[in-house]
């Protein structure tokens, strides 16, 4: 039977302590900095040589949907009630509400350092190290709103703008498409600043601190996050029946994406499967 991964500002009390409590665990046990170590490992730009999976690329959305399957795994084998909630960054816009409360994943860094000082993931509270990471930084950082240049969390019209795209993405398959649902959503633009990022990467700027970069899985609202984006995918599905993953077939010999990107049918590593699997998960789990 699939299970139901929730709106994070509809969780109950219970609930919040399961997740925390499993999220916890899961750390202690190592697991969690695996998770962190394959982000960094596949964190890939198109300016970069060979393979690109987890981002820039068509496989964006896919291999994050599998990443977040893997995390989930290990959660509900510490709890079997868990699942990974989303965070709605249309909706939930403020920087002390969900998730940012006490009771769940804390709250802003401090000014000094940027270094959160509240709720579970807080390094003063004993169970949040920071073992691997692209600085050499123990504690969790956070930069809600980026303080000394502000910026906004993407809008609903933001996002309608590519969930309303009935292609799923277009060659050259990098971040310099203008087109495609899945740059529109993981948010690749032109220009500088603010305009540069939309939607998901505006995110993780908007939270700064870890989540900037390769390591932003240090932060557990990278996965809600994720969540959000996942059920974009399966929004924008749902809206396009019969639209497919893209490409459908590998580049040729010729291409400049030639064994740089993933084909429907190619594999995704680090795992054995491919878009195609990953491109109906129904019965494993479905949104609230």
């Amino acid at each position: 039977m699939a299970y139901t991964r929730k709106d994070v500002s509809t969780l109950t009390a219970a609930e919040k302590r399961r997740f925390v409590k499993a999220m916890l665990e899961v750390k202690k046990r190592g697991q969690y900095d695996e998770f962190v170590r394959t982000h960094i490992e596949y964190y890939t730009s198109d300016g970069e040589d060979g393979l690109r999976t987890a981002h820039m690329a068509p496989s964006f959305l896919p291999w994050h949907r599998r990443f977040l399957l893997e995390l989930e795994k290990a959660l509900r084998k510490v709890d079997a009630s868990v699942t990974v909630p989303y965070w709605d960054w249309t909706r939930e816009r403020s920087a002390t509400a969900a998730p940012w409360t006490k009771d769940l994943l804390g709250g802003d860094g401090r000014r000094s350092d940027r270094q959160v000082m509240t709720g579970p993931f807080a390094y003063s509270a004993g169970q949040w190290t920071i073992k691997e990471g692209v600085t050499d930084g123990s504690f969790l950082t956070r930069d809600l709103g980026r303080s000394r240049d502000p910026i906004e969390l993407p809008t609903k019209s933001e996002l309608e703008s590519a969930l309303a795209d009935p292609v799923y993405d277009v060659s050259p398959w990098d971040s310099t498409v203008t087109r495609g649902f899945r740059n529109r959503l993981e948010g690749w633009g032109t220009g500088r600043g603010t305009v540069a990022w939309r939607n998901h990467n505006r995110v993780h700027r908007w939270v700064g601190g870890a989540m900037l970069g390769g390591a932003s899985v240090n932060d557990p609202v990278f996965w809600l996050h994720h969540a959000f984006v996942d059920l974009q995918w399966t929004r924008w599905q749902q809206r396009h029946r019969g639209a497919r993953y893209l490409p459908a077939s590998p580049p040729g010999a010729g291409d400049d994406q030639h064994e740089r990107i993933v084909a429907r049918h190619q594999k995704m590593p680090p795992w054995d499967v491919t878009p195609d699997d990953m491109e109906d998960v129904s019965r494993i789990y479905r949104y609230a």
